[in-house]
């Protein structure tokens, strides 16, 4: 293999080994990630915003550290960037909305953001995301389409489409996503990339989602060891999350490189309601296949419970309800009409019709907990399909009216909290990605992070890690 020169192509673990040995400075890196967000981004549209001059002055204070041999730890230095649904000090948090108010910047950091400048991580800017991330694809008002890297004429999925994007492209090493449905996984899963949802406060969040428990904070990369550096680093406890709680992982790279033997794994490719597309089927079978190869005890099972999207909705319609609350109607006309019809759906709710769905969610639970008493892991695809047509909130001839009906395997797991992860497994007849998920038990994020490291390592003679060729494939279709 050619070694490599270009550090805007360099994952996190080559950067800081370079930075450590004074072969590479953290400003070159931090250069060679802004000429990629300048050659790229007017493409793809990744990010809402770059604050050039703030990056630039966090990787020359990284160069000194590393100069006086004290860096602050392996994310010193390293490229990154923010979801615009997350505050981060000094940079505007749209929310991709025109209802927020872009000179009004926040003047604190969000925990995430916070743990990330503590740590050195140079943040480049903001991400975009669907306006106040309330879909699976993502647009809004403000910014306009993200695309696919792959594919600009397809979607990138969302919420957390730009840091996706902005992963696949290597435009910054470590992306910051958030996750209320599927927000990391199905856009790591159209993209190609490497998307974790941790368990439930395992990353704080403050302020708080208007989403409340379904959403969790995560993280978007090209692989799973530098997700496992990334967590190490913004999974601590903060005093401002109002639902805080442990235990908190002690090392996230722990679980990397132990052995699937013995581990009592469920392949389920549809939950029992799904229908995944032939092509889709194909790369997560292989996947599964695999695992066993690497010693695991893999079974087709399914869970036991069926489709939980009615629940969802009136929790998530509530959520859009509280998100609209106040804002002027002269205002709203400017807004995602799709938001704008499920909130005003979530404003006629009833309590009962709310509780009876947070009820059914804890049943789903339940289920999940006694599934796991037999299975240590659950695969399934991360989507039905593969990424559709840009610009479109479902896909050509999908009779259905909402997001969740095309993403079936996302959203159950927000409700019940538990960490699951997208790993690219293959592409579909499309020549675009296929995303395998990976969810445990709740609190079990560490045997997520283990099936997911074994499997990536597994899957490179068949599904090459493709470092370069989303971005080879956009400078082709210029032509």
């Amino acid at each position: 293999m050619t070694e490599k020169t270009d550090p805007g192509e360099m994952t996190a673990l080559e950067l800081g080994g370079l930075f450590r040995s004074g072969k590479l400075s953290p400003v070159e890196a931090a250069r060679a990630a802004l000429e990629r967000i300048a050659r790229f981004n007017a493409e793809v549209n990744a990010y809402c915003f770059v604050d050039e001059r703030g990056a630039l002055e966090a990787a020359r204070k990284s160069e000194v550290r590393y100069a006086d041999g004290r860096p602050l730890g392996p994310v010193d230095g390293i490229p990154s960037s923010i979801k615009d649904l997350t505050y981060a000090k000094g940079m505007p948090t749209r929310k991709g909305s025109f209802s927020v108010d872009p000179a009004k910047n926040p003047d604190v950091d969000a925990p995430f953001a916070q743990r990330m400048r503590e740590a050195g991580a140079v943040l480049l800017g903001k991400t975009a995301t669907p306006e106040f991330g309330w879909k699976g694809v993502t647009d809004n008002p403000v910014s306009g389409v993200t695309r696919n890297p792959w594919n600009p004429e397809r979607t990138s999925g969302g919420s957390s489409g730009g840091a996706a994007v902005a992963a696949a492209l290597n435009m910054g090493v470590l992306h910051q996503g958030s996750d209320a449905g599927g927000s990391i996984r199905i856009p790591a899963g159209f993209c190609g990339v490497f998307g974790m949802k941790p368990g439930f406060g395992r990353i704080p969040q403050w302020p708080p989602s208007a989403m409340t428990t379904l959403s969790h904070m995560g993280t978007l990369t090209r692989t799973v060891g530098e997700a496992a550096i990334f967590l190490n680093v913004v999974a601590m406890d903060d005093v401002r999350d109002f639902y805080r709680g442990g235990p908190f992982p002690e090392d996230w790279c722990a679980p990397l490189g132990l052995p699937l033997k013995g581990l009592r794994i469920a392949y389920s490719p549809t939950l029992g309601y799904a229908s995944p597309a032939p092509d889709v089927l194909e790369a997560t079978d292989r996947a599964a296949a695999l695992a066993a190869d690497l010693g695991a005890r893999v079974e087709r099972a399914d869970p036991g419970f069926s489709d939980p999207a009615a629940d969802f909705n009136v929790l998530w319609f509530a959520g859009a309800a509280a998100i609209l609350d106040g804002i002027p109607e002269e205002t709203r006309k400017k807004m995602d009409p799709g938001l704008t019809a499920i909130a005003e759906e979530g404003r006629k709710i009833p309590v009962v019709t709310y509780l009876k769905a947070t009820a059914a969610r804890s049943a789903l639970s339940e289920i999940m907990a006694g599934f796991h008493e037999k299975y240590d892991v659950l695969l399934t695809p991360t989507l039905p399909l593969t990424a559709f047509a840009a610009g479109r909130n479902k896909p050509v001839g999908d009779p259905n009216g909402n997001w969740v009906d095309w993403t079936p395997f996302t959203y159950p797991f927000n409700m019940t909290q538990q960490p699951a992860a997208s790993l690219p497994c293959g592409f579909g007849a499309d020549a675009l990605p296929v995303g395998l998920a990976i969810v445990a038990a709740k609190y079990e994020d560490k045997l997520v992070m283990r099936v997911a490291y074994a499997l990536e390592k597994a899957l490179r003679p068949c599904f090459p890690s493709r470092v370069g060729e989303a971005a080879d494939n956009l400078i082709n279709s210029r032509r």
